[in-house]
């Protein structure tokens, strides 16, 4: 039985085309009987897909020859791995006690209502996707907005606006 025959219980999503299941495919296969292959072919996949809807994760388990439920399990545990789509930019607000208190519950705040989102969303265009994070290990120069890999240093509320809109 092929990985898709054996997969096809679980709906794929729409946004997930042929072209990347193929990918997903080689991935499992290039590390289907490697100790610790788990995490890696998960970091890939996500790479491939952007997220790890169920389907995916399932298709992941089918190829390595392991129990969905433990596939599950790793994706839903670490932080990095997402099941649901994010958006193009990620926006990282840090909340914790230093950013919290210069003002970064203010600049999630003005993000948040331009982008007409709640904290922890996705644009409906999928161009950004906004969380707020507990810290980012930069206190001395809070409050932090991380966008992709771009650390940007005491950024309020009123400058935050014309901060995302430089990404598309």
């Amino acid at each position: 039985m092929s990985l898709a025959e054996k997969s096809a219980y679980t709906e794929m999503p729409a946004d997930v085309t042929p072209e990347m299941l193929t990918k997903i495919d080689q991935i499992c296969a290039d590390y289907r009987g490697k100790p610790g292959a788990l995490i890696p072919v998960l970091q890939a996949c996500q790479g491939v897909v952007g997220y790890l809807p169920e389907a995916v994760q399932q298709r992941i388990a089918d190829g390595l020859g392991m129990a969905g439920h433990e596939v599950f399990g790793v994706a839903t545990f670490y932080s990095f791995f997402t099941m649901k789509p994010r958006g193009r930019n990620v926006v990282r607000v840090c909340l914790g006690t230093a950013c919290y208190v210069r003002g970064g519950k203010e600049t999630m705040d003005r993000l948040t209502q331009h982008l007409t989102l709640n904290a922890d969303g996705t644009t409906e265009d999928r161009r950004f996707t906004v969380e707020g994070v507990r810290c980012l290990g930069a206190c001395g120069v809070a409050p932090v907005v991380v966008i992709n890999e771009d650390t940007h240093r005491k950024i309020m509320a009123d400058s935050v606006i014309n901060l995302v809109e430089r990404y598309q």
